[in-house]
């Protein structure tokens, strides 16, 4: 079962989108595409041809679907800010730990300046993308306008999460660019960050214009 977003009028730019629910089986085959994170959520291209689709599988209203999609817009930007903010603060504790163990020149590697002022620099990432990610939480729960707040929360977190653990990864050295300590598996997946959901582009362009820009 596919849930789709499919053109059903001539109507040019986002309007005459429906949302429809479609079976699997004739008329509708799907290929598998590899790509360079997040291995555990399945991505395909899906072909229709001559699918047969009921009256009654039409989520909506419809040609209104546009409206549904962004209505779990600002939704779906804040969980990645949030999964962002977990990222994030789970690399830099397993960085901490590994540099903590990690012995260079007589010493652990955290007890050198340069290692230590970056693990610094990444605790203050994280606050920081933590403290607008929750205050854009709040506001939503409240049932608020926090569309605003939201995309600060996104274009704040997503580059900011790849750029941490990049450098979670460079902390571990060699054993960073292994699989066994899952630095490279994060850093993978987070660089889908700055594109999904939004991309900064887009983050920025609705912030600039809420800011009568």
């Amino acid at each position: 079962m596919l849930v789709t977003a499919v053109k059903t009028t001539d109507q040019g730019g986002h309007h005459g989108l429906s949302f429809l629910i479609v079976e699997r089986g004739e008329g509708v085959r799907s290929s598998a595409l590899e790509k360079l994170g997040w291995h555990a959520s399945d991505t395909a291209e899906i072909q229709f041809e001559d699918a047969f689709v009921p009256e009654e599988n039409l989520l909506g209203q419809e040609n209104g679907g546009f409206y549904l999609i962004m209505a779990n817009f600002q939704w779906e930007r804040l969980l990645m800010a949030l999964g962002a903010v977990g990222a994030m603060k789970v690399a830099f504790e397993r960085t901490r730990e590994f540099a903590l163990q990690r012995q260079a020149f007589g010493k652990p590697i955290a007890h050198h300046q340069v290692i230590r002022h970056k693990l610094a620099e990444i605790a203050v990432t994280v606050e920081a993308g933590r403290d607008v990610t929750y205050a854009a939480l709040r506001r939503y729960v409240a049932g608020e306008d926090a569309a605003r707040e939201v995309t600060i929360a996104k274009l704040a977190t997503q580059r900011s999460a790849f750029d941490v653990i990049d450098t979670c990864l460079q902390i571990h050295g060699g054993a960073g660019y292994m699989k066994e300590y899952g630095i490279e598996r994060a850093a993978r997946d987070a660089r889908l960050g700055p594109i999904g959901g939004g991309t900064d582009e887009i983050m920025k362009e609705i912030l600039g214009r809420s800011l009568g820009l």
